[in-house]
């Protein structure tokens, strides 16, 4: 009996022993994964708090930027001398060209040079004599149909000219208008930076609360 007891009395103890050994390790076990877990909780909120770190200073730098070109975009509205020099850049265009298509003018010339070149070296082939009376007779027919296709040319250039020369007068008569017409079109790019000024803004807005609301303590 007592032999009994004390066989059972030990197997009771390396029931107990071996218990007590598995729920150690299964304690162990649980704190060093709870430990991993909240290292890579810290460390995946880390980097989540440095990426948004990032993008903010970059919203931060591209309203800092839109800020600048809205200044200059104001300044140039207050400030029409660039305006102005663009039309008077445009008036001494017109008027070199308005002096070059003139019914005297250099390219009226151009053409009655090239018309006269002609006229002379026909001149000069009835006095020629060094070629013989067909390749003579070849060079005329020649010289003939350059002097006709010349006068054609001019009769076109000066059609061409003076189409040009009654549009450019149109827009001298208009540059008040186009003078007008700038300074609506630099509003209009004022506008459309100061909308891009208003979007940057509201992002960059949306980024700060998201980042101060990562670096807030628990239940505040």
């Amino acid at each position: 009996m007592a032999r009994q007891h004390n066989a059972c009395a030990a197997a009771r103890w390396r029931s107990w022993l071996a218990t007590s050994v598995i729920s150690a390790s299964l304690a162990a076990t649980m704190t060093l994964a709870s430990a991993e877990t909240r290292a890579t909780t810290g460390a995946t909120a880390d980097a989540e708090f440095s990426q948004q770190l990032g993008e903010l200073k970059k919203s931060f730098t591209d309203v800092g930027r839109t800020i600048d070109e809205s200044a200059k975009s104001i300044d140039a509205i207050q400030n029409p001398e660039q305006g102005r020099k663009s039309i008077e850049e445009l008036r001494n265009q017109v008027s070199t060209l308005l002096n070059a298509v003139a019914d005297n003018g250099e390219i009226s010339k151009l053409g009655a040079k090239a018309l006269s070149l002609a006229d002379e070296k026909l001149k000069s082939l009835d006095r020629e004599a060094r070629f013989k009376p067909e390749e003579k007779q070849y060079l005329v027919n020649r010289w003939r149909e350059l002097r006709s296709a010349t006068e054609a040319a001019i009769k076109d250039l000066d059609s061409a000219r003076k189409d040009f020369s009654e549009l450019l007068r149109s827009l001298q008569t208009s540059e008040d208008y186009i003078d007008e017409l700038m300074q609506i079109r630099e509003h209009e790019r004022a506008l459309q930076v100061i909308h891009q000024l208003s979007e940057g803004i509201r992002d960059a807005s949306v980024k700060l609360k998201k980042l101060l609301g990562t670096i807030q303590p628990p239940g505040v």
